[in-house]
């Protein structure tokens, strides 16, 4: 009768453990997906290095200046889509000008502590010569992340001026969205 017992109970231990070991992978607890970055998560600033800087003593092309964003926080977190970016400018009659955005397609980045990702803004340079109500002279840039409300006060350190387009369709000053 002990034996029985042994062998029951041994069978029940077997069967037991194939059975854990038969859980699928799926039942086991999920991660969870980051969220996205908020402004607090983030620093920002412009792409200084010597291959970053944007063109502006030419005026027979576009160029392009690059604006970074890095996760400060200690947390995994997402951006998706277009900054918000509104250049105000140096001459009394620029005002602020809110840039526009180019016709490629948001893709979601994941950035884990300490990641860098960045995105373009591209400019038409003109001529100092160009009358003033013609160009835009840039001071400063207020960089709001995607999908967030609070933004970052960059101070433009490239100089140049722009080919005043503030109120055109399509024009050649316009930004891409973060991460292209």
């Amino acid at each position: 009768m002990k034996s029985k017992l042994t062998a029951v109970a041994l069978a029940a231990v077997v069967v037991a453990g194939t059975a854990a070991a038969a859980v699928p992978a799926s039942a086991a607890p999920a991660k969870a997906e980051p969220t996205r970055c908020h402004t607090t998560d983030l620093k920002a600033g412009f792409a200084t290095g010597e291959d970053a800087k944007p063109e502006m003593g030419q005026t027979e092309k576009q160029t392009q200046a690059y604006v970074w964003f890095t996760n400060r926080s200690k947390r995994t977190c997402t951006l998706s889509g277009f900054a918000g970016v509104d250049m105000t400018g140096a001459q009394q009659t620029d005002g602020t000008w809110s840039l526009a955005r180019s016709s490629k397609k948001p893709v979601k980045m994941t950035l884990q502590q300490g990641d860098t990702v960045d995105f373009s803004i591209t400019l038409l340079p003109v001529a100092k010569s160009t009358p003033r109500n013609e160009k835009f002279v840039p001071a400063t840039f207020l960089v709001t992340p995607p999908s967030e409300t609070e933004h970052f006060t960059l101070q433009w350190p490239f100089g140049g001026q722009i080919l005043k387009q503030d109120g055109a369709t399509h024009p050649a000053t316009y930004l891409d969205p973060v991460g292209l």
